[in-house]
């Protein structure tokens, strides 16, 4: 028998019909009872930690969860996770860094459609989230449309059509079929570090998404007013201009006064590569940090976690030179 904790926070999966259109209500316990049978296999202890749609889910939530299940190890074989999908992926990225080396699985799920509504994806989803989190293979991950993502390498790219997330540049942990639940154990591997808990952060991070044209005067705005890492999201491999709206200089004055730039592409696949062109070369020789082929989510996320252990720049770009947890790969 595996002992499963299931941990609710709303979203779709839980919303019903309201004045103000789709609006979480179901309680941990009123999602058991739609269910209905489970894997006899599973003992499952369902709580409640909010009912939220996941717009409103923040940083300090991502604390309160990764500290909420650091304490349960120990207690269960795994834990999932109910959230709404919007920010599903921030969430799960977060935690992967939060609960660095977990033991048991930790599974985020959520659904495109509420439960109980005809044709709902959500039963399926939580049934393959049950599966995964009995599995044995410790570490943080997505299941969705019958697949099971890392989940620091997971992201929502459709709004509406049941495969909402896709793994960008790694491959799928896993696939629901008609032989049941098929894991691909070679990427799901453990690192067989210890277990600990780093849930410090700073929401001081700032994200500069470019654009033809752009006036570069933002960074000393962002400087100014006390933030404390910026992410850019450059054309192509990683490119920034260096001409007309010179963000070189920029890049230059804020990494010698302390600020960690990072810098990585707009486009989702296939990742950034400063090396190529003039343009990225610039960037480095500038004090600019790459990010490679991470996910946006796990960006932003890994910044803000990054700052709430050190706040130089140094100490910073030191953690995005190492895979912490399988967000990046290095080419």
């Amino acid at each position: 028998m595996k002992n499963i904790l299931l941990i609710n926070t709303g979203g779709t999966f839980s919303s019903r019909p309201g004045d103000h259109g789709l609006t979480p209500e179901l309680a941990s316990g009123d999602i058991c009872n739609l269910i209905g049978e489970f894997d006899p296999a599973l003992s499952i202890v369902a709580e409640d930690y909010c009912s939220l749609d996941s717009s409103n889910i923040a940083p300090d939530d991502w604390q309160k969860l990764a500290l909420r299940i650091g304490e349960k190890v120990g207690f269960y074989d795994g834990v999932v996770l109910i959230h709404g999908t919007d920010t599903l992926a921030y969430t799960s990225s977060m935690l992967s860094y939060m609960l660095q080396n977990i033991p048991v699985p930790v599974v985020v799920t959520g659904s495109q459609m509420p439960l109980g509504v005809p044709m709902s994806d959500a039963a399926d989803n939580l049934r393959c989230a049950l599966q995964m989190a009995a599995s044995g293979y410790g570490g943080v991950f997505v299941a969705f449309d019958r697949k099971i993502m890392l989940g620091c390498r997971t992201s929502k790219v459709r709004t509406v059509s049941f495969n909402a997330f896709e793994s960008i540049n790694y491959p799928y942990i896993g696939e629901v079929n008609a032989f049941g639940l098929h894991l691909h154990l070679e990427q799901a591997q453990a690192s067989g570090s210890p277990f600990q808990i780093q849930a410090a952060y700073s929401d001081r991070i700032a994200v500069l998404k470019l654009f033809p044209g752009m006036n570069p005067d933002i960074f000393r705005f962002l400087h100014e007013h006390g933030y404390e890492g910026i992410y850019i999201e450059g054309f192509g491999l990683g490119g920034v201009p260096f001409l007309k709206s010179d963000f070189t200089a920029e890049i230059r004055r804020a990494s010698r006064s302390g600020l960690p730039i990072l810098v990585g592409s707009q486009c989702r696949y296939e990742g950034s590569n400063l090396n190529v062109y003039e343009t990225g070369q610039r960037i480095l020789e500038c004090g600019g940090i790459p990010v490679h082929d991470m996910t946006y989510e796990a960006v932003v996320t890994k910044l803000m976690w990054c700052l709430g252990q050190a706040k130089d720049r140094e100490a910073v770009q030191q953690f995005f030179q190492r895979a912490i947890t399988k967000e990046v790969s290095f080419s």
